[in-house]
């Protein structure tokens, strides 16, 4: 008869199990690093009405105080958790639709209608965001309110600047915010937009990248020269246009992007990702009056005519570049909801690096 080593037995019974590694998330369902500011509304949107707004599964509402400064609180009545957006405004508090409870600026509650005499307001309060309003755009920083103040907003110097023509498009496209992000550096899809594209015959002649940003630079040709006062009309005359050489620099200095075309056009996007699979941004492109010296001698008064008269001049063709880019995203998000598991390959050096900083900073 065989012996039974029982010892082995109980140590192999009593043998820990191998603890399965929880799987990396698909790059396409990160999340947002919330210490940043987002842009959440144009100035112009923003009025002594309620606006809502949601910023990465986080709905908020905005309004402006007495004062006319920007608001941020949640947009959640925690009597009802009812929208605070379908209430109204009241000097600085924000009125709820359903039993009139109002809420200061600063979260508290303010005020009860039917409050009897013998009860004390409640002690709920709303989150309150950090807000700016800078160069046109209301910004909020969704994260740690303490790191706010430690963190810059991206800016847009160029938007009040009276040497720069603006126009500005809203993208809304249902799809995660990385195919946009990548979308705007990939100088490569220029086929799509035929002869709305701006640039041609772009190739990568260096990339710098870090944990906050990649800066790819492409050696480009740009179909228009913008150094007549008839320059406009390249816009609506294809035959006026003339490829020339021009440097093409694309950034994505989290989370939002910039690019430049020679010294005649800088293009920013601005983002507000909503959740994974829906993202929102604004879109401006600036064309530079730098090379009309005498225009810059003229009454600041004529040249803030100028600069008024001719914003968003350019729209009608952002518009047409986010029609054709948002089919294209759209149809991405789908395939990858449809085969989460598959991964095309990528020969694009610049999307490699914008991936990986999307995860750095999803990580943090």
């Amino acid at each position: 008869m065989d012996v039974i080593d029982l010892q082995s037995v109980t140590a192999v019974a009593e043998s820990p199990k191998p603890v399965a590694q929880p799987k990396a998330k698909a790059l396409r369902q990160l999340g947002i690093n919330l210490n940043h500011w987002y842009v959440v509304a144009q100035s112009t949107e923003l009025t002594d009405k309620p606006l809502a707004r949601t910023l990465w599964h986080q709905p908020i509402v905005l309004y402006r105080n007495s004062q006319g400064q920007a608001v941020a609180v949640e947009d959640r009545c925690p009597h009802r958790q009812v929208k605070l957006s379908e209430g109204t405004i009241e000097g600085d508090n924000i009125t709820c639709a359903y039993h009139g409870w109002q809420f200061a600026p600063n979260g508290t509650c303010a005020h009860i209608p039917y409050l009897e005499p013998q009860q004390k307001l409640p002690t709920c309060t709303l989150r309150t965001y950090p807000v700016k309003e800078m160069d046109g755009f209301i910004w909020l920083f969704p994260g740690e309110a303490d790191l706010a103040d430690q963190v810059k907003p991206m800016g847009v110097p160029e938007f009040d600047h009276l040497n720069f023509i603006g126009s500005v498009a809203v993208i809304d496209v249902q799809s995660h915010y990385s195919f946009l992000i990548e979308n705007l550096m990939d100088m490569y899809h220029g086929h799509l937009h035929g002869g709305a594209q701006v640039w041609a015959n772009a190739v990568l002649a260096g990339l710098e990248a870090d944990e906050n940003h990649v800066h790819a630079h492409y050696d480009a040709e740009s179909y228009y020269r913008i150094d007549k006062i008839w320059s406009a009309t390249q816009l609506l005359i294809p035959a006026l246009r003339k490829l020339h050489p021009e440097p093409l620099d694309v950034y994505y200095y989290y989370p939002h992007w910039m690019s430049t075309l020679g010294e005649d056009f800088k293009i920013y996007c601005l983002f507000c990702p909503i959740s994974e699979t829906h993202t929102r941004a604004y879109l401006l492109h600036f064309t530079s009056l730098g090379r009309f010296p005498k225009l810059h001698k003229t009454p600041e008064a004529v040249r803030r005519f100028f600069k008024n008269a001719f914003t968003n001049s350019a729209s009608f063709v952002l518009r047409r570049l986010v029609r054709e880019d948002v089919l294209m995203l759209e149809q991405e998000q789908q395939a990858f909801d449809a085969n989460p598991a598959y991964k095309g390959p990528e020969l694009n050096r610049t999307l490699t690096a914008v991936q990986q900083l999307i995860r750095q900073q999803a990580a943090q």
